[in-house]
């Protein structure tokens, strides 16, 4: 979702335990993909659950259940 070359990057400056960054530098660990990939991670669960929250305030108008539509979202897409 968020990876390519060419996409500017900014600096984010974090304080963490120092046994955790000596311990990873020892394991080589990346800890720059390991924050990158846990943000987008939390950002991608951040917007599901958003969207979730405005499905579930839209259902509450009409007569159906969260599944109820998400299966016949799957049955829709499925049928293209």
């Amino acid at each position: 979702m968020f990876k390519g070359y060419g996409m500017s990057r900014v600096v984010l400056s974090i304080r963490i335990q120092r046994r955790l960054k000596e311990e990873a530098e020892k394991l080589g660990i990346d800890i720059r993909a390991v924050v990158e990939k846990a943000l987008e991670e939390e950002i991608r669960r951040a917007k599901f659950m958003r969207f979730k929250k405005l499905v579930e305030e839209a259902l509450k108008n009409i007569d159906t259940t969260v599944e109820e539509w998400i299966k016949t979202v799957k049955e829709i897409r499925i049928e293209r």
